[in-house]
């Protein structure tokens, strides 16, 4: 392939709509985190009893320095209470959201292995998908996967 090839009988979409979309990507990538830090600490919380920093770090492979440090950043945007070397509750905004991103994960699980992609694919593949996805295509996920079960 020459570079001439590349993107050859490609139409670039309307400027506009397309600065829209990669802004939309961008909002979504600033939500993400928190998104799964709370989902994280909810299910701590409902299988442990508790969420501890250290806990939050292992699961999800990052240095126990970086978990400190954004659970600070959700405690400033009001979505957890902690304190030094204590545990970390989800306050009423925060339970709302972990929530919301249980629910989209799930859906989006659930429809990945009803169209046949394995249940461990299905859970890597969500991790991404449920932060990029809009309502609309959550609802057609649903519909087809309320389709599959008849």
């Amino acid at each position: 392939m020459t570079k001439s090839d590349v993107g050859a009988g490609t139409v670039l979409p309307d400027a506009d709509q397309q600065a829209v979309n990669f802004k939309w990507v961008r909002e979504a990538h600033q939500s993400e985190v928190a998104e799964d830090y709370v989902e994280l600490i909810a299910d701590l919380i409902n299988t442990t009893g508790e969420a501890r920093a250290v806990d939050i770090a292992q699961r999800l492979g990052v240095a126990h320095a970086t978990a400190v440090k954004t659970i600070a950043r959700l405690q400033r945007e009001g979505l957890v209470t902690s304190q030094p070397y204590r545990s970390v509750f989800l306050t009423e905004k925060g339970q709302e959201l972990a929530a919301r991103s249980k629910r989209r994960h799930e859906t989006v699980v659930n429809f990945l292995c009803a169209i046949g992609i394995s249940e461990k694919t299905a859970q890597r593949d969500a991790e991404g998908i449920e932060h990029h996805v809009s309502d609309e295509t959550l609802a057609a996920f649903e519909r087809v996967i309320q389709a599959k079960k008849r």
